[in-house]
């Protein structure tokens, strides 16, 4: 302690540490945004899944979930039509064909 009082301080060095963590965090962040880009780990900024997989979003709208469940067989075609004749109501789009 006694030689750091003489000498004068630490020094001008000193500053290269907040320099040095600063080069750490931004390699960090870049490592894992191109690991979560390549379709590897997904960071926290990706986009949010049903099922945690990578191919459903939750952010489907009304009409196409209502579409996957008809292709899925989950719905019949009747149904499927008079669910679509409400949800373009509420949503603002056309109806069968074109027509409203």
């Amino acid at each position: 302690m006694n030689t750091l009082a003489h000498s004068g301080g630490p020094g001008p060095w000193i500053l290269l540490f907040p320099l040095i963590w600063a080069a750490v965090a931004v390699t960090v962040v870049t490592v894992l945004r191109r690991t979560a880009r390549r379709g590897g780990r997904r960071g926290p900024w990706g986009p949010r899944t049903a099922h945690g997989g990578p191919d459903v979003p939750v952010e489907q709208s009304p009409i196409t979930l209502l579409g996957r469940r008809f292709a899925a067989g989950e719905i019949d075609e009747d149904e499927y039509w008079r669910r679509l004749s409400v949800l373009e109501e509420q949503f603002g789009r056309t109806g069968r064909g074109g027509a409203a």
